[in-house]
């Protein structure tokens, strides 16, 4: 049976996934916490990245409607819910707040459900919902700003519908890289992030690249927030096209990004 023609064959459906930019206040300026993608994982291995992940079929279940109320329409609540999910699951960050007083779970409470509970929901030997309700808590998706929609392009192999959201670091918890998926975690200025990519000490997605570069606009906390519920989001599908020694991904001009471009080199062998 003859091979069919990948030029003709119909897109991949993208896969619905939340990533967070988790930020907070530092000594040089506003910082933003990345991790290091192990580079024997199948997309953008090597990378530095934001937390977060493909959404789960969990993600979707009624008892969110309560442990995870959302007022805002768009993006749909399966996004907000993988997105505290996917912060805990890779940096054990937990985004929750006690129910009946609306504060913020203490630092002392997130690192004994994080050393209790963080891969076993990994690992799928929990759900993340059954830990909200169990500590009576829940998700403290106000906390959360919407900042930016990417769709991948239809012509390639592996797609993912992302929206990428805001929140500011919770008080006193430890973000750490899991060790799996990820093999190195770090807080840098966006800027610094940028710079090292482009100094090839570091490799950035065209999304991860683009999305520092806007927020770091932003100086502090305070006006990464004005600014990210200020702005419009525009849903971005990038379009890619081959160049001399790499690609080029192109953006709309109405994006709300400081440019349309950015080359991609071709990895160097080995």
């Amino acid at each position: 049976m003859p091979l069919p023609d990948r030029k003709h064959a119909e897109p991949r459906a993208p896969i619905p996934s939340s990533t967070v930019m988790v930020i907070r206040d530092g000594v040089d300026g506003l910082e933003i916490f990345m991790l290091v993608r192990n580079r024997q994982v199948d997309f953008a291995s090597g990378a530095l990245v934001f937390p977060g992940g493909k959404n789960d079929t969990q993600d979707g279940d009624a008892a969110w409607d309560v442990l995870a109320p959302v007022s805002a329409q768009h993006p749909p609540r399966p996004y907000w819910v993988s997105a505290l999910r996917e912060t805990f699951e890779e940096t054990g960050l937990l985004l929750a707040e006690r129910v009946g007083n609306n504060e913020e779970i203490t630092a002392a409470d997130a690192a004994r459900i994080t050393k209790d509970a963080q891969l076993a929901i990994a690992r799928g030997e929990r759900t993340f919902a059954d830990l909200i309700a169990t500590e009576g808590l829940r998700l403290a998706t106000n906390r959360l700003v919407p900042f930016a929609h990417w769709i991948t392009p239809p012509t390639m192999p592996k797609r993912f519908d992302t929206h990428f959201f805001l929140a500011a670091a919770p008080a006193g918890q430890l973000a750490i890289h899991d060790g799996g998926e990820t093999v190195e975690s770090m807080w840098i200025t966006p800027r610094q992030a940028v710079a090292d990519a482009a100094a090839g000490k570091r490799v950035l997605v065209p999304a991860t690249q683009l999305n520092l570069e806007k927020l770091a606009a932003a100086h502090d906390v305070a006006r990464a927030f004005e600014r990210a519920r200020q702005d419009t989001i525009v849903s971005v599908t990038p379009s890619v096209a081959k160049t001399d020694g790499g690609v080029t991904v192109t953006i709309p001009a109405g994006a709300g990004y400081a440019t349309t471009s950015v080359f991609v080199p071709r990895p160097s062998p080995a």
